[in-house]
């Protein structure tokens, strides 16, 4: 059967040969199926089942890092069955360490014992004093402390959960403790962390299947935290609050929703106004909402960790889906085509992917390099840059709309609905060239303004305003060619269409800058790398150069600007060169 994730969490930390035979590894690898004799028509094993191969396992997942530790191999050249095999590697690793997490190993009542190793410490202590003096001792007593220790030594090198609050309220989160550590640390003369007195209750009563004596226990230690430790505790209710509520995802959903009412607004759009009308009209409150929900969960999670919106490549992904989705209703609510509605849902939708698959590799809310723990710089460098990549995000991809719905309908050469009634009405494709004008202005301020910014920081952390680090020369490249947008706009070297295919090579500029540099593994703003968005970026970078090839087709291909054949059926050379503004 299925169960909840922290029901089978509980049966691994507190009594795992119970968990042993839960089928938690999946394994789609035959080789490596084979290699372990395994059933071949499973994907879903258990511990036991991989108990009599662990050792083959563990020793040939160790050579495999061993190698990648000595340079002689590298990790993106090991094959299916070698990546395999580490993920396993690491789950077993990984389920052992949980395992000693919360009991030491052999441990069948942990309550008693504990208190067995409370009352033997002093005498403990005294017989391991008298030993490495010399003089007679309690062999008993120096026995049994020995003993205790090895087992909670051995659970302090492998425990992987840090549950033993500091000893002081005010601590950072970094003090906390895992079990087998405090333990040996009270034989010092440390105090005696109560926290622990408290998990071993609730063990005792889990592996006695004794509910009433675990919620006790548990009740116990909730009041305990909330009286010592009150700020942490709430802060952890919060915590679990927002991840359950899943604002992110939430918002994620009613953006596709949409997106594709949008879609339908847009190609409806000549056909069935009213339709059309109506269905724009919906997406954009749709929108609306989804940026609500979408602001709440950044404001949730800004609260949580008094910081900026911006401290990692994950919330740089949520800021920049959402200053995207405020440009696309603004630009809605002025123009009311439908074309803000399709930039707003889309960016919003990307983004919160990105931001969701980066969530995989690890906490999300990461505690920040001591350079860059400045809320100030944060607020400030951090966020204009930001709004920045945002905005020449929101440019491209209104070009990109703009040389789509060009070749394949004839949506830009139609009136924008609301001057129709006005004696001179503006096409589509003109609005769009306004749109997307305007934002690469926003987009160059705000990049020059964030990179101005970003020297002053370095500076006062650095010594230098400016070092050519990779991370500066991507923010530089995003000026630069939001610059070269405007100037050739300005000398008339680009119209309509020139624009529009310079503003989709900004998203090859920006994603570089945004990820690409990260990548490159030098500099002091390489953070945040991950090794499988190398493999999206050039994805990413093919798709533009494609969309760019398309809008370098010539007038005739695109379905907006093809020219009626005359009267009578005859179709001239300017009929099939077609024009366009």
């Amino acid at each position: 059967r299925e169960m909840p994730a922290a029901e089978w969490l509980l049966a691994v930390l507190m009594k795992p040969e119970r968990a042993d035979d839960l089928k938690i590894f999946r394994i789609d690898n035959l080789e490596l199926i084979g290699m372990i004799k395994l059933p071949e028509n499973e994907k879903y094993f258990s511990f036991n089942q991989l108990r009599p191969q662990y050792g083959e396992i563990m020793e040939q997942g160790g050579r495999i890092l061993k190698r990648e530790e000595d340079k002689t191999s590298d990790a993106d050249k090991r094959t299916v069955f070698e990546k395999q095999l580490i993920k396993l590697y690491e789950g077993l690793s990984m389920y052992e360490r949980l395992a000693v997490s919360l009991r030491p190993p052999g441990s069948d009542d942990f309550a008693a014992e504990l208190e067995a190793y409370r009352k033997s410490i002093t005498p403990g202590v005294a017989a391991i004093q008298a030993s490495e003096a010399g003089r007679k001792f309690d062999q008993a007593a120096y026995d049994q402390l020995v003993r205790f220790l090895s087992g909670y030594q051995e659970m302090g090198k492998f425990a992987y959960l840090l549950a033993v609050p500091a000893s002081r309220p005010e601590a950072a989160r970094d003090d906390w403790k895992n079990l087998g550590v405090a333990l040996t640390e009270s034989v010092r003369g440390e105090e005696f962390p109560p926290a622990i007195g408290f998990y071993a209750s609730m063990v005792s009563a889990y592996r006695q299947d004794s509910p009433e004596k675990f919620n006790k226990a548990l009740s116990d230690y909730r009041q305990w935290l909330g009286a010592h430790y009150s700020r942490a505790a709430s802060k952890a209710s919060h915590e679990f609050f927002y991840n359950g509520f899943q604002a992110f995802y939430k918002a994620m959903v009613i953006y596709v929703t949409a997106f594709l009412l949008g879609i339908v607004a847009v190609l409806t759009l000549a056909t069935l106004p009213a339709v059309s009308e109506s269905l724009r009209r919906s997406a954009f409150w749709l929108i609306a909402f989804a940026f609500v929900i979408h602001t709440v969960g950044l404001g949730y999670r800004m609260v949580l960790e008094g910081r900026p919106p911006v401290t990692n490549l994950y919330s740089s992904a949520i800021f920049i889906g959402w200053g995207s989705v405020a440009l696309g209703l603004i630009l809605e609510r002025v123009y009311r085509v439908g074309i803000g509605n399709l930039a707003a849902s889309l960016m919003g939708f990307i983004t919160l992917v990105i931001a969701h698959n980066l969530a995989l590799s690890g906490d999300t809310m990461e505690m920040l390099r001591a350079v860059l723990d400045t809320n100030f710089w944060l607020a400030t460098h951090v966020v204009v840059v930001t709004l920045g990549y945002a905005s020449t995000f929101v440019a491209g991809l209104l070009a990109i709309l703009y040389i789509l719905l060009g070749l394949f309908t004839p949506l830009l050469s139609q009136p924008l609905p609301s001057t129709r009634a006005a004696g001179a009405p503006i096409p589509i494709g003109k609005a769009l060239t306004k749109m997307v004008y305007g934002i690469v202005c926003f987009a160059t301020l705000f990049s020059f303004i964030g990179t101005v910014l970003g020297g002053i920081w370095a500076d006062q952390s650095w010594g230098r305003f400016w070092g050519w680090d990779p991370k500066e020369n991507g923010a530089l490249l995003i000026v630069l060619w939001n610059a070269i947008i405007l100037h050739a706009r300005w000398g008339g070297l680009v119209r309509d269409r020139g624009i529009m295919n310079l503003a989709v090579f900004g998203n090859i500029v920006t994603s570089f800058s945004w990820f690409g540099v990260n990548m490159l593994g030098i500099g002091l703003h390489s953070y945040g790398f991950m090794e499988a968005a190398f493999h999206w970026l050039m994805l990413f970078i093919g798709s533009q150069v494609a969309i760019i090839l398309l809008g370098l087709l010539p007038f005739r291909f695109w379905k907006s600007f093809r020219s009626p054949p005359p009267a009578g059926g005859l179709k001239s050379s300017s009929a099939l060169a077609g024009r366009a503004p």
